[in-house]
């Protein structure tokens, strides 16, 4: 019996068919790019402190002393949160007393900022931080803001699967894409700091349902061969462009809503492929409209000015590949025996952690030495080679081992920044780069990794749990970055110390590198630390050929 990658071999590997969904549905993945890490620059908080309106008839001297000065890091700054009351100083003014020679002005009773406050525009000229004056006590709604939106995220990532199986790859792909689309421009009428939160909840359900939905649909329809370099190399990559592409949009566009617009436009480009990407043949099969799903391999054969066979299907063949997809497990089975729990837990970790630091290092860009706009721009960039190191990491090495060496090398790095003297401020960012490179290869590899280790019966769901606790690490992020308001180091220590941690971990996972896929739970690589037992097999019968599995070491 074929299976369905045997039925379509005669369309080729790399044909003017597979080429233009390979870059069409990479493509589409771009404006995920700006989506996705658009809060660096939406939540910006400038420079700001105490506003003291004309009103207080303050003379040039006293206006000039009104906000206190504060050590902050070893360094004086002028207070972010507090004043001198304007009372006292407009009675001293009115006096025609002089601070310092007639008054200690360190003495005088100071209060919170009753009328607002003064931000700087040097670099942005408004975020939603300086719209809805989201600082101070209110400086917790900045963070929220964002995890809200990885809320909206993990709501997607629960959802997209379901209703992807249930009404189709195309149609949630667009249907997605017109919702992260449309409420992305609703928000840029947002009337306070509610409105776009809500909105934003949504804008992360549309997001990642329709990032999904993209590489589920091109994992389907390309061939086995292009399949991993577009769920790779393809997919990420065209991520990273549209992350690359988000700091040279904001450097020329500074006020929010304005680049909250430019942001959003790229997506209505999107609409006409509607009529050029076709859906999941594989998916038609699975609903049993096996007319519509032969009918799009005959055009793409057509495309690719191929002559297809009479019969590209025999009705044998068909019910076969609808029936092929595993039922009747559900998530209890990830915890059946003792090895899968195993596996699950340190997945869910590995993951979790993974998402901690790649978010955590992309939104704290903002907070480093030098200009937010090319220090974002580096982040985006060094995604680039960190999935090709991955990709060829995954060609040749073994997964534990690549995956684990990524994480210590990203660790280390970030624990290392800490030492960094303030004056090499160029040093600094060159270390939290490295780590980034190390987390993101990392983020990279793990889907590969986790497939491998899960048996099919599972796999969807073992990488839908995973999936999961990545966006769990997603929401906590952005209160990483706002430690670093009381310690600039601390969001370092704490995501550098959790990386090396994690890394060791992955080296109790079992080996999958040159490995058959399991099948059912039984037959999955055993936990059993640095090394495997030699000898240990497992034999069983797959569609008639004979598999064997061991867990001799490496």
């Amino acid at each position: 019996m074929r299976d369905y990658d045997q039925a379509i071999a005669f369309l080729g590997e790399w044909g003017p068919f597979q080429l233009t969904i390979f870059f069409l549905l990479s493509a589409s993945i771009i404006p995920n790019g700006f989506t996705g890490l658009s809060a660096v620059f939406l939540s910006a908080t400038p420079d700001h402190h105490c506003l003291v309106p004309d009103t207080a008839n303050l003379s040039q001297a006293w206006s000039n002393v009104s906000i206190p000065w504060e050590l902050h890091n070893g360094e004086q700054v002028l207070s972010k949160c507090r004043r001198y009351r304007l009372d006292t100083l407009s009675e001293y003014s009115a006096q025609g007393l002089l601070p310092g020679r007639d008054v200690n002005v360190s003495g005088i009773e100071q209060e919170k900022c009753l009328d607002g406050w003064t931000y700087s525009k040097e670099l942005y000229l408004s975020t939603i931080i300086t719209e809805w004056d989201l600082v101070c006590e209110n400086d917790w709604k900045g963070p929220l803001t964002t995890s809200i939106f990885f809320v909206g995220v993990l709501i997607g990532s629960f959802v997209s699967g379901q209703i992807s199986d249930r009404f189709g790859r195309k149609k949630v792909l667009f249907a997605t894409m017109a919702v992260q689309t449309g409420f992305s421009i609703v928000q840029v009428f947002s009337i306070n700091w509610e409105m776009f939160t809500v909105l934003f909840l949504i804008v992360g359900m549309g997001q990642i349902s329709n990032y999904v939905a993209a590489f589920i649909l091109g994992a389907e329809i390309l061939g086995k061969s292009v399949r991993i370099i577009f769920s790779t190399l393809g997919v990420c990559i065209f991520y990273a462009i549209g992350y690359m592409l988000l700091p040279l949009i904001a450097f020329f566009i500074r006020d929010w809503r304005m680049l909250l617009l430019a942001l959003t436009i790229p997506g209505l480009f999107c609409i006409p492929l509607w009529w050029i990407i076709p859906e999941s043949p594989r998916w038609l099969i699975s609903q049993a409209r096996f007319g519509e799903a032969e009918d799009i391999i005959r055009k793409a054969a057509k495309k690719n000015g191929i002559t297809p066979p009479e019969t590209i299907f025999n009705l044998t063949e068909l019910e076969y590949l609808k029936e092929q997809a595993p039922k009747g497990h559900t998530f209890l089975d990830l915890l059946k025996t003792r090895n899968i729990r195993l596996i699950t837990f340190l997945s869910i970790m590995l993951w979790m952690i993974i998402s901690v630091g790649y978010f955590g290092l992309s939104l704290n860009t903002p907070n480093l030495h030098g200009d937010p706009y090319v220090n974002c721009f580096l982040s985006a960039i060094i995604e680039v080679p960190a999935y090709i190191i991955a990709w060829l990491l995954l060609r040749s090495f073994p997964r534990r081992y690549s995956t684990s060496s990524t994480l210590f090398l990203g660790g280390v790095v970030l624990l290392f920044q800490q030492l960094v003297p303030p004056e090499l401020g160029i040093l600094s960012i060159v270390l939290v780069m490295l780590g980034k490179f190390g987390v993101t290869s990392a983020f990279s590899m793990v889907y590969v990794y986790t497939a491998e280790l899960y048996p099919t019966v599972v796999r969807n769901m073992g990488v839908g749990a995973s999936s999961m606790a990545s966006r769990l690490g997603s929401i906590i992020s952005p209160y990483f970055v706002y430690l670093g308001a009381y310690d600039p180091h601390l969001p370092f220590i704490l995501m550098g110390s959790l990386t090396v941690l994690i890394g060791i971990f992955t080296l109790f996972l079992p080996e999958s590198y040159g490995m058959p896929l399991p099948d059912t739970i039984e037959e999955m690589l055993r936990v059993k630390g640095f090394k495997y037992k030699a000898g240990t097999r497992l034999t069983t019968k797959n569609n008639g050929n004979h598999k064997i599995l061991s867990n001799t070491a490496l």
